[in-house]
C-alpha cells in the first residue's frame, strides 16, 4: 500500500478537485492542470471547501491547510514533469479532448510515469491511440463525491502490464479506497450496471408507475441500495448519464436508449445538483 509522491490531475472540476483532494490527504503533492485563470480559482475553492468538510468531520489527521499546501495549480500539462508518478485525466468525457490531453501529458512526464483516465465509459483502447507508451496507461474510474465514496475502478486496456496494474492498486489502496479490476469493454462493469437501473428507474417515472422519491425507496429499503436510482442520476448530472447512454446505445445496442424524459430535462437545463433541478431539487454549492 503506497501513494505517489507525485500526482498530476488534468481538470479541476468537481470529479478532479475530489481526486486531487485524496490523494494531497494521502500525502502526495499534487499539481492540478486547470488553463484558465478564473477555473483554476475556482478548483482550489472547491478543494479547499472540500477539505474543509473533512477537517469538520474529524476526518484529517493535520490542518486543512497543511493538506492544501501540497497543491500546486499549473496552467498547462507540460508543468507536471519528469518526477511525476501518476497523472489522472479528469476533462469532460470527450473522447478526442482526452486523446489529446493524455497525448501531451506523456510527453510531459517521464517514461516510468503511469497515465490513467477517470473515463466512465470510453475506451481505453481508443483512448490510448496516441500514446507512444500504451502499457503505461489504464482507466481510474472515481466516483463522485470522491472524498466520500469507497471505489475505484480499475480498467485494464490491452497493453496495460502487470506492473502497472499492480501500482495502481497499490495506489487505490493508499487512498483509503477499494478496487475492483475489470477489463476494457463498453461501460466496464459500473456505469454499464448503474445506467441500466438508471435509464429504467427514469421510465418508471415517465410511466407514472411511482414518484421518483418512491422508486428510489424502494431500491433502498429493498435492496439495501445505499442512494436510489434516481437520486443518483441527479448526482452524476443528468448529461453525464445521457452521453454515457448514447456511447452505450452505440456500442452495445437499444436496451440503453435513453428515455424521452431525459432528454427533456438534459434540454431544459435540468441537470441534477449541479444546476439545482434534476429528479429532484437541490442547493447548489
Amino acid at each position: 500500500m503506497t501513494v505517489p509522491k507525485f500526482v498530476g490531475v488534468v481538470g479541476g472540476g468537481r470529479m478532479g478537485a475530489g481526486i486531487t483532494q485524496v490523494f494531497a490527504v494521502a500525502g502526495a503533492m499534487v499539481r492540478l492542470v486547470e488553463r484558465d485563470p478564473a477555473a483554476a480559482a475556482a478548483a482550489r475553492d472547491r478543494v479547499a471547501a472540500g477539505l474543509r468538510r473533512a477537517s469538520e468531520k474529524g476526518l484529517l489527521t493535520e490542518p486543512a491547510d497543511a493538506v492544501l499546501e501540497r497543491l500546486l495549480i499549473v496552467d498547462d500539462v507540460s508543468a507536471l514533469g519528469g518526477d511525476t508518478e501518476l497523472v489522472v485525466e479528469a476533462v469532460p468525457e470527450d473522447a478526442a479532448l482526452k486523446v489529446r490531453v493524455l497525448a501531451a501529458a506523456e510527453k510531459a512526464v517521464g517514461d516510468q510515469a503511469v497515465l490513467a483516465s477517470n473515463t466512465s465509459s470510453l475506451s481505453i483502447a481508443g483512448l490510448a491511440d496516441g500514446l507512444d507508451r500504451p502499457e503505461r496507461f489504464l482507466g481510474m474510474h472515481f466516483f463522485n463525491p470522491v472524498p466520500g465514496s469507497k471505489l475505484v475502478e480499475v480498467v485494464l486496456g490491452p497493453s496495460t502490464s502487470d506492473a502497472v496494474r499492480d501500482a495502481t492498486r497499490s495506489w487505490v489502496a493508499g487512498i483509503g479506497k477499494t478496487e475492483v479490476v475489470v477489463r476494457d469493454s463498453p461501460g466496464f462493469a459500473t456505469s454499464r450496471l448503474g445506467v441500466l437501473l438508471g435509464l429504467e428507474a427514469i421510465r418508471m417515472l415517465e410511466e407514472g408507475v411511482a414518484d421518483a422519491a418512491s422508486i428510489d425507496r424502494a431500491m433502498e429499503l429493498g435492496y439495501r441500495h445505499p442512494m436510489g436510482p434516481l437520486r443518483s442520476t441527479d448526482l452524476v448530472g443528468l448529461d453525464v448519464r445521457l452521453a454515457i447512454a448514447e456511447h452505450l446505445r452505440r456500442e452495445l445496442g437499444e436496451r440503453f436508449a435513453p428515455p424521452r424524459l431525459l432528454r427533456d430535462k438534459v434540454a431544459a437545463g435540468e441537470l441534477g445538483r449541479k444546476s439545482g433541478q434534476g429528479f429532484f431539487k437541490w442547493e447548489v454549492s
